[in-house]
């Protein structure tokens, strides 16, 4: 695993690059300053300057960075600068530069490396091809002042240079591709997370809690008798009891990453980017923040919700639709009649009846409704919270377009509102 992975775990028993980072550095430094004294006199400073400038090649590519304020781009831009200058004006003999060439050019490659993996976008094209140039260049320091070399030389050296250089480039904008891909794949893990919470949230604990709410309301009404109010209290308790379970079921998935999105981010695979996937996150992956329920669960919903307070709620579920559908779709729908009774808690307190039907439709989807006879007019019983509701429908209608279906609310006939979805089977 990467070690830069938010999911990763740092290793104390693996060294730190730092650790082995400057103390190489250090040595380099010193074998390449250590031939200086055995230049002859007459030519030491122009071994000086050429044993320098491969120090500080090597120094830059091998130090981590930022150091201070000095960040990667201004080391590998002085870097390069130095050396192009160098080989603008060294002063010295043609022989002297062959010794400091080959430390330098590796050099410059690395520094080449990591300028064009890590540095950002910005600075990555400019920085990585000074480098390169300096690179690329370098071996006309010695081509350019042999005697009699003619024309020959340098372009060899030239050519030399560049095809290696090429490589390590690739190599480095290759991982870089890597990496992005591995970047993007966490931001989709953790979004796609925190989708699946919000949800669960929304679909689960919100409905539970708006019945809490409502019975708690009804407690407080004058005349009543005691066992109404046991009654009472032990509906509050299940429902409470099945918002903890659905809480802990999410606390249980934020702490162990799993799925596919998951995988993805452990493995550091990308795949397709978030705009091309299902933005819904409809498409889970075993262990999802939220329970897997379907048709075959809404009996036991509607029956559960016809328990409070004078609404008769029936359910009419048609033989053989429960196995038509996908184990999301199933979801969906169940997701579906959960948000219509969650509004009717909240916005039809006058009505009386409500029927959730699902029955096989044209060329095996499964067509679900919700009916009530509350009327059109949509008015909370609940207080209006700042910031509260407004996209549960708006979600369940992207939920149904993703596997293919349709969502539709409105007032129904004769009287009452509807919320009516088709989903495809599988």
């Amino acid at each position: 695993m990467p070690t830069d992975s938010p999911f990763a775990h740092p290793d104390p028993a693996r060294p730190r690059p730092a650790r082995i980072r400057r103390p190489l550095a250090a040595v380099s430094a010193f074998a390449l300053l250590a031939p200086v004294l055995l230049a002859r006199p007459d030519a030491r400073g122009a071994a000086a300057l050429l044993a320098l400038t491969a120090v500080l090649a090597a120094v830059a590519a091998l130090l981590p960075w930022p150091a201070g304020r000095i960040t990667l781009g201004a080391a590998a831009g002085a870097v390069a600068g130095a050396s192009l200058l160098v080989d603008a004006v060294y002063p010295g003999p043609y022989r002297l530069p062959a010794f400091w060439l080959p430390f330098e050019w590796l050099a410059l490659l690395g520094l080449l490396f990591r300028a064009v993996r890590r540095l950002p976008d910005r600075s990555a094209g400019p920085v990585g091809g000074l480098v390169g140039l300096a690179a690329v260049l370098l071996p006309l320091r010695f081509a350019l002042r042999t005697p009699q070399g003619g024309a020959a030389g340098p372009v060899v050296g030239v050519l030399l240079s560049l095809l290696p250089l090429l490589g390590v480039a690739a190599a480095a904008l290759y991982l870089r591709v890597l990496d992005a891909r591995r970047e993007r794949a966490v931001a989709r893990a953790r979004r796609q997370q925190r989708l699946e919470v919000a949800r669960g949230l929304h679909d689960f604990v919100a409905h539970e809690i708006t019945g809490i709410v409502l019975e708690a309301q009804a407690g407080q009404l004058p005349g009543q008798e005691p066992e109404e109010t046991t009654a009472l209290l032990r509906r509050l308790e299940e429902a409470g009891l099945r918002a903890l379970d659905s809480m802990d079921e999410m606390v249980g998935a934020l702490r162990e990453p799993s799925g596919r999105e998951g995988r993805e981010a452990r493995d550091g695979k990308g795949g397709k980017d978030l705009e091309g996937d299902r933005s819904d996150g409809s498409d889970r992956a075993g262990g999802a923040t939220t329970r897997r329920l379907g048709l075959a669960d809404l009996p036991e919903l509607v029956a559960r919700f016809g328990t409070t307070g004078a609404l008769r709620a029936t359910v009419e579920l048609a033989p053989g639709t429960a196995g038509r559908l996908s184990a999301e779709a199933e979801a969906t729908a169940y997701a579906v009649v959960l948000e219509a009774l969650t509004n009717l808690r909240r916005h039809a307190p006058q009505a009386t009846e409500v029927t959730v039907r699902v029955a096989p439709g044209e060329r095996g989807a499964v067509e679900l409704t919700v009916a009530d006879d509350g009327g059109p007019a949509r008015k909370p019983l609940l207080r209006r919270r700042p910031g509260a509701g407004g996209t549960g429908l708006a979600g369940l209608t992207a939920r149904a377009a993703a596997h293919g279906g349709s969502l539709t609310a409105g007032p129904g006939t004769p009287a009452g509102w509807r919320v009516g979805c088709s989903l495809p089977g599988r």
